[in-house]
């Protein structure tokens, strides 16, 4: 099979018809052997009906249904186990992302040999508060995972090699940050394609406000997953380190500087106990040890996890 198109979706029982007429058309037309998989994250409108209905009218469609809404990562990981294609095609279910633009992404996967390509809607239909936060962590996704050639993480259309999607588990709302996921997998070979961006044309948004900070922290989970998953002791080890030598450094200096003037017959005015460094050194200390001490237990842990020695490879010859 050439191309599984995994489609997301909470209810859109509106624009599902067209959509689903609008892939085969382009399919039909470029001579692609495909499967179109829905899979409804938990509506709570007709979407599930419209789907057995289109389901009934063409075996190319496969239908999943959640029992309640888990969110959009969950959707995609789910769709990602079930494809069958060599190429795997991510788009919203709300009309838009085009599906002309399959083709060609379909295309730079199987001869430009990408191993995901992602879409870039420059010219964009949302409103400003949604742009510019988009903007901002677009931003700092790319300073943080080194993914300089990308301007849009969170673009819903993007293509895939099948090898990517059953390497990667996507789950929280991670589902904005996939390109990273699958540099931490191995996979560095990502592209970027200018994509139309349509205006919404039935239905409202469903993301609101407090993905922005969600995906923040997902950010941070993936960078910290990505390198210190497998060595934990590396990232609190070191920070447990410094901050405990840092604390004994100032402890010391502060003893010290009384030594020298007790020797020295020279009035100290403080007891060590009585200046505000003292006890910055001693949390320095404390928390440092706490912090290795939680490095060892996470290494613990991580030697004892099912998939600590689960590696990507590539080839067997």
């Amino acid at each position: 099979m050439d191309i599984s198109v995994v489609v997301p979706l909470y209810n859109e029982a509106e624009s599902l018809p067209e959509l689903t007429e609008w892939i085969r058309q382009v399919m039909n037309k470029n001579n692609f052997t495909y499967e179109i998989i829905l899979v409804d994250d938990g509506s709570d409108d007709d979407s599930w009906k419209v789907i057995e209905r289109l389901k009934a009218d063409h075996a190319e469609i496969v239908g999943i249904k959640f029992r309640r809404n888990y969110g959009k990562s969950a959707a995609l990981n789910v769709g990602f186990e079930a494809v069958q294609g060599e190429v795997v095609i991510t788009m919203d279910a709300d009309l838009q992302d085009s599906p002309d633009e399959i083709p060609e992404l379909y295309r730079r996967i199987r001869e430009e040999d990408f191993d995901l390509v992602s879409g870039w809607k420059q010219k964009r239909y949302d409103p400003l508060t949604k742009t510019i936060p988009t903007k901002f962590f677009n931003s700092v996704t790319r300073s943080m995972s080194g993914i300089k050639n990308l301007h849009d993480f969170n673009c819903g259309l993007k293509a895939y090699r099948r090898d990517v999607v059953k390497s990667i588990e996507v789950y929280g709302e991670m589902h904005r940050y996939i390109p990273v996921i699958a540099k931490w997998a191995g996979f560095k070979k990502i592209g970027e394609q200018v994509v139309e961006h349509r205006a919404r044309k039935y239905g409202t948004t469903k993301f609101g406000f407090s993905r922005f900070i969600n995906g923040f922290l997902d950010l941070l989970s993936i960078f910290f997953v990505g390198k210190f998953a497998k060595r934990p002791m590396h990232f609190f080890g070191a920070l447990g380190v410094t901050s405990f030598f840092t604390g004994t450094l100032i402890a010391l200096w502060i003893i010290g500087e009384k030594l020298y003037h007790i020797a020295n017959h020279i009035r100290y005015t403080r007891e060590v106990t009585d200046q505000p460094l003292f006890y910055i050194a001693l949390v320095a200390i404390v928390v440092g040890f706490q912090l290795f001490l939680t490095g060892f237990i996470a290494e613990l842990v991580s030697r004892n996890a099912p998939e600590r020695n689960s590696y990507q490879i590539e080839k067997t010859v």
